[in-house]
Parts: structure tokens; sequence; C-alpha cells
């Protein structure tokens, strides 16, 4: 048998961390077996449904790495598909038209859970002659559900779960106007698409035990189902926007890697070992579905902030420039030439250490791409006095004449031009560093030195008595 998952968001809004979640593990649950993903958008609900969600969804998938395998399944195109199979249903015998009013469905209702019945429809139109419905209604359709003995799902997660089929509504198939329900569509949309097993929250158990109940009456093999735990908030409450319930975009925009991002949601509720830090190539070794917790997993910022700061200490550093440059010239208000992205690459590797995410990285960087005059620093500005200003003027044909422009090479100038003036090196490193990065702090001065380069930084210290704190 090959394995085949789907992830199948309603797009309804962004694709939240815990749909995230779920299509990460149906993705690594699929590529562990040999399998395919599927991708299928649940856009039944025209009214919420929205083209700009569909875009997010998609786009949030392909950002995260979760490539799906063949053609995006449109679930609302296929509702013919799923009215026909009711017809073939009604007249075996296994559904019926069901003729109550809505008013009639509410008094029904609220007698039912007066009375302590789960069972809230009372199947007054299950073996009723249609030839007795009333005129000018248009009636639903509704599954036969079996009446007595219980539903089992076998549930590779969660272990056998079993409901009374007293339970459980003969819940309806067609809507009065003939649209099919969430219910049906999902049913036959996984068939259709020969779904083997369908990972998802736990949330959706419930819904199994009605669906399983269809598989069998539409004579379709029914998938194996695995219900998740769900993401919970550090306090243990239901995950909320306040613990980091937000669209994947987010969590892009807010500078977290990708690669980051799935070993952290990797680790929300499955295992292996002690591991914390599991490659792509790890986590589709090792995936499977025995390992994942029927405890709801608990999302933590400082966690997922620790893993990406590794992910960004491993990264390319060409990588990164890359992935930093948009997010520069959206601060700087303007483009960056070829110079200004070849410094930002060459800085790099000594900022990355320091930093947990790309914008705490652009932040960091963001000196080595700027213009003079430099925006200062509060603290940088107080050590640019007049007097450390003569001395950088005094300093920068030593430097300007030097015959090879390197790390070693301007430390020793800076270092000999120091000692001429009988001046300890601070005197002259710190004031060349606001000079030169704005700020009090910056990696290795002389690294920094190194990565501008000789015009870059002759540049800023001309510049230097011109350089304004930064507002």
């Amino acid at each position: 048998m090959t394995v085949v998952t789907r992830f199948a968001p309603s797009p309804t809004g962004f694709l939240h961390i815990g749909g995230a979640r779920t299509a990460l593990f149906n993705w690594l649950y699929a590529r562990h077996h040999g399998g395919t993903f599927r991708l299928r958008i649940e856009d039944t609900d025209r009214k919420r449904s929205t083209d700009e969600a569909i875009a997010a969804i998609l786009e949030g998938l392909t950002w995260l790495g979760l490539t799906w395998d063949d053609e995006t399944v449109y679930q609302y195109a296929r509702r013919a598909r799923h009215a026909a199979l009711v017809e073939d249903l009604l007249a075996r015998g296994g559904a019926y038209r069901c003729y109550c009013s809505p008013e009639a469905l509410a008094e029904m209702r609220e007698r039912a859970r007066a009375e302590g019945r789960a069972r809230l429809y009372d199947g007054t139109w299950r073996d009723r002659d249609p030839a007795e419905a009333p005129p000018g209604v248009d009636p639903v359709v509704r599954l036969k559900m079996p009446l007595e003995g219980e539903t089992v799902i076998e549930d590779l997660v969660q272990g056998p779960v079993t409901v009374p089929n007293s339970q459980l509504d003969d819940m309806i198939l067609l809507r009065a106007d003939g649209s099919p329900t969430y219910m049906l569509s999902v049913v036959v949309d996984d068939h259709d698409m020969g779904v083997t097993h369908v990972i998802r929250g736990d949330d959706h158990l419930t819904n199994a035990f009605r669906q399983l109940q269809l598989f069998r009456a539409l004579g379709f093999e029914p998938p194996r189902f695995a219900h998740i735990p769900l993401i919970h908030g550090p306090d243990g409450a239901k995950l909320s926007k306040r613990h980091g319930a937000l669209g994947v975009e987010a969590y892009r925009d807010m500078g977290y890697l990708p690669e980051a991002l799935r070993n952290y949601l990797l680790r929300l509720g499955w295992s292996h070992g002690d591991e914390e830090i599991i490659s792509t190539e790890q986590a589709v070794a090792w995936f499977d579905l025995d390992a994942v917790g029927r405890g709801a997993a608990r999302f933590d910022f400082d966690k997922l902030a620790s893993l990406n700061g590794h992910y960004i200490r491993e990264a390319d550093p060409d990588r990164l420039a890359e992935a930093l440059v948009g997010r520069l010239e959206a601060q700087l208000g303007r483009g960056l030439d070829a110079a200004a992205r070849a410094r930002l690459a060459k800085g790099l590797p000594g900022l990355q250490p320091r930093a947990k995410t790309l914008v705490e990285l652009a932040e960091n960087a963001a000196f080595y791409v700027a213009e003079p005059p430099l925006a200062l620093t509060a603290k940088a500005a107080k050590l640019l006095t007049a007097e450390a200003l003569a001395l950088l003027a005094a300093l920068r044909p030593a430097l300007a004449a030097l015959e090879t422009w390197n790390e070693a090479a301007v430390e020793a100038a800076v270092r000999a031009f120091a000692e001429a003036r009988e001046a300890k090196l601070g005197q002259v490193a710190q004031p060349l560093r606001a000079a030169l990065t704005g700020s009090h702090a910056s990696p290795g001065l002389f690294e920094v030195m190194a990565v501008l380069g000789r015009e870059a930084s002759l540049a800023r210290i001309d510049a230097a008595p011109d350089a304004r704190p930064a507002p």
C-alpha cells in the first residue's frame, strides 16, 4: 500500500501555527513512508473563503518547505460529485429526505437536551413515506446511522476510541438547497484522492465516528485515523494570539527561519529520545506516529528563539544576506548596491552568533550597508568629541597609506598610531568604532574595518564630524 496523506485547510484566514504543524506531520509521514502528500483547499464556505487566504496558505506551505504532490484539489469544484453519491445512497436506502422545519428541529433538540439524550434528532422522517411531506418544504438528506452497537476508531495516536451509536445523529449530507455538507465532502474527497491516513487535530475526533459510518455506507474503504493533540500556550490554556497563534507569515516577518520553525513544530508533540536539534533529513528518517504524544504540547517563544539562533549560526552567510536585503532596503528606504550587498555577506559571520532572529540580525548588520554620515547611538555620539575627531583625522593618512587592507594590517596601523601618540589603544579604537559603525559596540573593530574595506572605512572617518545622534 502506498501511503497518501493530505492537508486540508479552510481558506477563511491565515495558515495558523497549529495548521502548519498538522501539515508538517502529514508531510513527514508521507515522506518517511515513501508516499504522497496532497493538498486540498476546503472552500465550500463561500461566504468566508477568500482568494487572499488561499494565497496565504499556499505561500506559507511553500515558505516552510512543505511541498505537496499532484494538483491542489479545490473542494467546491467537486460539489456535483459529492451530491451524485447521495442520490445513489438514497436509491439504496442508506439515506432519506427529512422534511422537518427549523422550528420543529429546534423544539426537538430542546426536548432531547432536557431529557439528557445525546441524539438530538429523533429520526422523525427516517422511515416515513415521503408522500406525507408537507407542501413547500425543501428537504435535507440525512444518513441512516446505525441505531444500536458502537463505533470504534482504532486511532494511531489516541488508541482505540469508542462511542455508542445511540449518541450519533442521522447527520445531514445535503442541505435544503442541495449543497453538500462538510462531512460529506470530506469523506468523498478523501476516498477519491486515495487518502490512506488522515492525520489531524484531535478536535476532529468526534467527526471521525460519523465519517467512518459514511465511508462504510458509501462502500468505501476508510482511511486510518490519527488525531494529534492540540497546541496550548505556556500557561496550559488553549493557544491564542497572545501565546503565538499567529499566521506562518507572521513568524517569517518576525525573523524566524523555516528550518527552525519546522524543527520547533516537530518537537511540539513528537520526540526522538532527547534530540532537540533535528534536521529535515533526520526528521524524515525518524518520524512515525507511534512517537506522537497524547498530551497537549505547550508553545514556548523562548525555546523557538533559542532554536532559531542555532539555525542562524549554522546558516550560509550568502543565504542570510539574501534574506536580509529586503528588510534592510525597507528599513533604509533605498536599494542596496552590489558593494553594500558584498559587505553585508562578508560581515555576517561575525554577527550570526549574536542574533536569535533575522530582525535582530538585520538591526545588527545595518551599519555595514549604511551611507555616511552615520546616525549615532547616544553612547557613540559621546565618544566623538572634538579631541577624538582630531585624533581620527590624524589617523586617516596612516590608514590611507596601507599597501594591504586586511584585519592584520589595519590592526598594526592603529596600534602603531596609538603607541606613537602615547595613547591607550581604547582612546583611538573607541571613537574609530563609533565613526565606522555608529555604535559603541560591534564585532571586533579590525574585523569590521576589513569587511568595510579601505574606501568605505575612509569615507566614514571623513564624514564623522557630520554624524549626528539617531532620532
